[in-house]
């Protein structure tokens, strides 16, 4: 049955501001969706109200709303557009099915003639009300973990004495696992069925019976009109059950799994979604395996919509659900459309990997103080990276070298623990750093046998850790000029990273690169094809692997290389690695859109990044794809064989600022602001000197590098004093002392987690105004974008304040003053593209706090507000194909556009929630207000000082 042709416009609905539990996969759905409707001729209508991402960018949609997700704003949309025929809800994670219901119940979608495609609220209500989803398990005969419904605190108390300890809780309507919890002893079980009540919108807890120790799976399917179903991709988490999937370790395909219990699971996830109600789409299903011979299953959940696993899938298999899963919700079915990848099978296939992927969760516990770092049931990860290798092992490393956390690896960099009881206690309180800590404990000699009854982990996979470990004991016996190259093959093929490998021989990383030169160990690319190379791949997406020398007849030798270098004049991005605090998808939107413009000036556009949840690595945004770590090593390698004429590091954020020393060193050309301006900007004493001859003022400050030393500036500098280490992201380690006692503890702290940094001191100026600029530089002439205030004072990071767009209190003087350093500055540093300066303002003097000569975290905010591409002419900029005096600038604005942070403290619990110089906010909606009489801007100006936190 091919498409319906009787719907002609479509409304979709978007995920809201970046949380905990719901970030950019949404993003990369939605803008697939949006693209493939596009494909049909059909007009796309979207409402969502994140500034920060690609899926809000007025190319991808025929009309965008940055509006509230609320029904109110769904009805002017409807009013606004009544050729809306359908909604499609199933791409904005449970923010879009939520409100996709409350519409329903409200009978919004009746009144306005629209209908609901890719799910039915049916499907919706049986998988999101416990109590349902239960009976249908029941009733389609699939295993399910004892459970009982329960809506008051009494029927709740009368389960759990029915049932005994240990027990899950699971909030009804909730997303990312808020309100779950394990009950272990009936002392917390008052107080945790309290909080999960009050977390689910209807007042509903599921209480189970604790499956602990058994194994997770998630299947990720398809479904057309005709009831054909194809099983995309098997997932397995390598923590078994009690950790949300979005904080485990996964692996796919899944590697520890009897056929037998395979076919079977495929076939309960098949008679799940058959079950579930009557549309075409997506489905995610999550499954609990016995971890004895039995292997007994268990279905715990279903997703009807696209999820974080279907991100992951798509990227992991090649298979871009999303875009698929939209043209199902058209009435297509999968025979009748093409294969992405291939181009010549058709949809209805199930991919096959000749490959593993391992993904690895990011978390940011250091933002959110007080904080219970152990892992459970609610999730508490801000992002994820994803590694590609031939082997478990390889995708591992790779995952470990991209979290970008100081680590190279597992193992072999002299940062693991080695105490005995923190090791036990970090195994058994699953721990953010357990995938580390598995390997030392090996390296300890704690027994297989012992780390497994701790931590329920498959064997396995903990044999895949010894094997590791035993190869690292046999390599540290050698000396760089006699490792034999077998050993050393063996070494890269399981994904030892040349840093590593000079830590365990005593050598320098650059003497293993020319070890492996000499002996012709180099990485090789290989194609994701979605078919382990039984069709031939049209699509160039590449991930790098060793392969040992194959030998012709005629004695020549050779590896196979699938990645073709054209004879194109190419440019290098550098992505922005793993999302966190500070450092999120607005560098995906930067990323996306300077793909873009390089590939309109000509360039052949190679991208490089390890995100699984972005648009930037979607398979068909650049013109090759390189899946690997924004890690030293694989950038150089991918450089190396690309031969491009240079590298864009100012859209990456602080990632892809990094690297462009060792670019530099190398002599590699970085496209647009010189390392040399980079650095500056970074160096403080280097830049104050340059702030002193521009005579721009600038608050007093001091550079220390013991706690000594910060005591004697502070006798120059007077309290309040801001303290900060050098090159850091979202205010890292930043803080406000008053007096010396506070100054030591926050120096000492600082210098021991980050030792050898620098320490810049700066007077605070108590109760200034904080204000910033963003603007394009040619090196000629300057182009502020715009100019923001932040309703809060300054002291609060800017990343965590309410920044309205102009400015609704700076005099004329005041303006021109931020109009004026702007401009100096950005020629000084020699800017080409972009630059973020911030100031404080105090008796109407503009001194300045910071300049990133990079794309910032507002640009895409500023492009939203003034509807004006500007990354697109910045990249243009860089690239030196334009001038600024080439666009023809025209913002659009009516009244204020106010950036809102949005925050996720309620994922954990008795946290601090005080604002202050460091960042802690996950994401951020977009307001637009007509006047300052606006009742929310009022609200917004009136509470702004209660946060600020010394």
């Amino acid at each position: 049955m091919p498409k319906d042709t009787s719907i002609k416009s479509v409304l979709i609905i978007g995920s809201g501001p970046i949380v905990i539990g719901q970030a950019c996969e949404f993003d990369y759905a939605g803008s697939q969706s949006a693209r493939s409707l596009r494909e049909e001729g059909i007009e796309v209508i979207l409402i969502n109200s994140n500034p920060a991402t690609i899926m809000t960018d007025p190319s991808m949609a025929d009309q965008i709303y940055l509006k509230p997700l609320t029904t109110k704003s769904i009805i002017e949309i409807l009013k606004a557009h009544p050729n809306i025929d359908a909604v499609l809800p199933t791409m904005g994670g449970q923010t879009a099915l939520n409100l996709c219901l409350e519409a329903e119940e409200k009978g919004i979608w009746n009144d306005f003639n629209v209908r609901l495609i890719g799910v039915d609220v049916n499907a919706i209500n049986i998988t999101e009300d416990r109590e349902q989803f239960k009976q249908l398990l029941e009733r389609i005969e699939i295993p399910a973990a004892p459970a009982k419904t329960a809506n008051s605190f009494l029927k709740g108390k009368e389960i759990a004495q029915e049932f005994g300890f240990p027990l899950v809780i699971r909030p009804s309507f909730t997303l990312g696992g808020t309100g779950a919890a394990f009950v272990h002893k009936k002392e917390d079980f008052d107080e945790l069925l309290t909080r999960g009540l009050e977390a689910s919108p209807i007042h509903e807890v599921l209480i189970d019976k604790a499956l602990f120790g058994w194994k997770e799976y998630e299947l990720e399917l398809l479904r057309d009109k005709n009831d054909n179903v194809v099983i995309i991709c098997s997932i397995e988490n390598m923590d078994p059950m009690g950790i949300h999937t979005g904080d485990s370790i996964t692996v796919a395909p899944a590697m520890t799994l009897s056929d037998t219990t395979f076919q079977k699971m495929r076939d309960m996830a098949i008679k799940m979604m058959r079950s579930i109600g009557n549309f075409a789409g997506g489905c995610n299903v999550q499954f609990a395996v016995s971890p004895d011979e039995k292997e007994d299953i268990v279905a715990i959940e279903i997703n009807p919509r696209v999820s974080r696993s279907s991100a992951l899938a798509s990227k992991a298999t090649g298979y871009p659900i999303a875009k698929i899963a939209t043209k199902l919700a058209l009435g297509y079915n999968l025979d009748e459309l093409q294969n992405q990848i291939t181009k010549s099978t058709s949809a209805l296939f199930e991919p096959t990997l000749d490959y593993v992927i391992v993904k690895i969760p990011r978390w940011n516990f250091d933002k959110f103080e007080g904080a219970d770092r152990t892992l459970g049931l609610q999730m508490k990860s801000v992002g994820e990276v994803m590694g590609i290798g031939r082997s478990f092992q390889e995708a591992l490393h790779k995952a470990t070298q991209s979290l970008e956390i100081k680590r190279n690896g597992l193992g072999a960099d002299g940062k693991g623990y080695t105490n005995y009881e923190q090791i036990i206690d970090k195994l058994t309180h699953a721990s953010w750093d357990r995938v580390f800590v598995i390997y030392d404990a090996i390296q300890m000699g704690i027994p297989l046998s012992r780390i497994h009854e701790i931590t329920q982990i498959d064997m396995w996979f903990l044999k895949q850790y010894e094997d590791l470990y035993l190869l690292e004991k046999e390599i540290s016996t050698y000396k760089i000029a006699d490792l034999p190259k077998e050993l050393l093959l063996e070494a890269k093929q399981k994904g030892f990273a040349d840093r590593q490998l000079a830590h365990m021989m005593g050598c320098l990383e650059s003497e293993v690169y020319n070890k492996r030169e000499e002996t012709g160990i180099k990485r090789v690319y290989k194609l994701v094809d979605t078919c382990a190379a039984e069709f031939e791949a049209k699509t160039p997406y590449y991930y790098s692997t060793f392969e040992a020398e194959i030998e012709k007849a005629d004695g020549t030798k050779y590896v196979h290389n699938e990645s073709i270098v054209s004879d194109r004049k190419k440019v290098v991005v550098l992505g922005s690695g793993p999302n966190r605090i500070g450092q999120g998808i607005e560098f995906d939107y930067s990323c996306v859109h300077g793909v873009l413009a390089a590939s309109e000036c000509g360039y052949e556009t190679i991208m490089i990044n390890c995100n699984p949840e972005t648009v930037s690595t979607d398979f068909d945004t650049a013109d090759k794809l390189y899946f690997e770590p924004v890690f030293w090593e694989h950038i150089y390698d991918i450089i190396r064989h690309e031969k491009p004429e240079g590298v864009i590091v100012q859209l990456g954020g602080q990632t892809a600022l990094k690297l462009a020393e060792k670019l530099d060193r190398y002599g590699i050309k970085i496209l647009g602001t010189s390392f040399d301006a980079l650095d500056l900007a970074e160096d403080r004493g280097r830049f104050s000197e340059l702030l002193s001859e521009l005579n721009i003022p600038f608050p007093k400050f001091g550079v220390a590098e013991s706690a000594d030393e910060a005591s004697k500036l502070a006798d120059t500098l007077d309290f309040p004093l801001l303290v900060r280490p050098s090159y850091v992201l979202g205010g890292q380690g930043m803080k406000i002392v008053i007096n010396k006692q506070e100054l030591e503890e926050h120096v000492i702290d600082l210098l021991k987690s980050i030792p050898g940094n620098k320490l810049l001191l700066d007077h605070y100026l108590d109760g200034a105004i904080e204000a910033e600029a963003d603007a394009i530089c040619d090196g000629e002439d300057v182009y502020i974008i715009g100019i923001m205030e932040h309703i809060e004072p300054c002291g609060v990071h800017s990343g965590d304040s309410n920044a309205t767009l102009p400015p609704f209190n700076l005099g004329e003087f005041v303006m021109q003053q931020i109009k004026d350093h702007t401009k100096k500055i950005a020629l000084a540093l020699k800017t080409v593209g972009l630059i973020n300066i911030q100031f404080a303002i105090k008796d109407d003097i503009v001194y300045i706090i910071e300049a990133n000569p990079r794309a910032s975290r507002t640009v895409p905010f500023i492009a939203k507000a003034y509807g004006e591409p500007y990354v697109n002419y910045a990249t243009k900029v860089m690239l030196g194909a334009k001038k600024i005096k080439d666009f023809s600038f025209n913002p659009q604005l009516k009244g204020y556009a106010i950036k809102q942070p949005v925050f996720s403290f309620n994922k954990f619990h008795g946290v601090n929630k005080k604002l202050g110089p460091e960042m802690k906010s996950t994401g951020e909606s977009i307001l637009f207000i007509d006047d300052l009489k606006d009742d929310q801007f009022y609200e917004l100006y009136s509470r702004r000082k209660m946060y600020l936190s010394k």
